[in-house]
């Protein structure tokens, strides 16, 4: 039976760009003791794409979504003043971008939602607005919220 996919997400790991994905994945496991990783995806500097773990399998991204949910990251989302703004590289932004594509063709009826766009949620996680992103890049994109 196919898993049923409502949300696609979108996060930022609220690091600098120049986080290792290694301490990453170690922050997940060690501090989070979480058993998945929080993404199913995530998009490293120079746009190469890492699958982190299989989509039939549930990941870390959304308290109470992840079940429905696709998780997509970006490394980067903070500054080196600690602030929490969109630090994506035009290579992280065209990976993101073809990803986010394929992954609304696997599942026509996900709507794409950036992690804080989730009620409850207090993050600025991506730091950047998604939908309005979507639309500017591709207009008539149907798995916009």
């Amino acid at each position: 039976m196919k898993q049923l996919i409502s949300y696609i997400v979108v996060h930022a790991t609220g690091t600098l760009p120049s986080a290792s994905l290694e301490g990453i994945k170690n922050y997940w496991k060690n501090e989070k003791k979480w058993n998945n990783p929080g993404y199913h995806y995530i998009i490293l500097s120079d746009g190469e794409v890492e699958k982190l773990q299989d989509e039939s399998l549930i990941a870390n991204g959304v308290k109470g979504f992840n079940k429905v949910s696709i998780h997509v990251g970006y490394i980067g989302g903070k500054n080196k003043k600690g602030e929490y703004v969109d630090t994506r590289t035009q290579k992280q932004k065209e990976a993101m971008m073809n990803l986010l594509i394929s992954l609304s063709e696997k599942y026509p009826d996900a709507l794409i939602l950036g992690h804080r766009d989730f009620t409850g949620v207090k993050k600025a996680c991506p730091c950047f607005d998604v939908r309005r992103w979507l639309q500017e890049y591709v207009p008539n994109f149907k798995n916009i919220a």
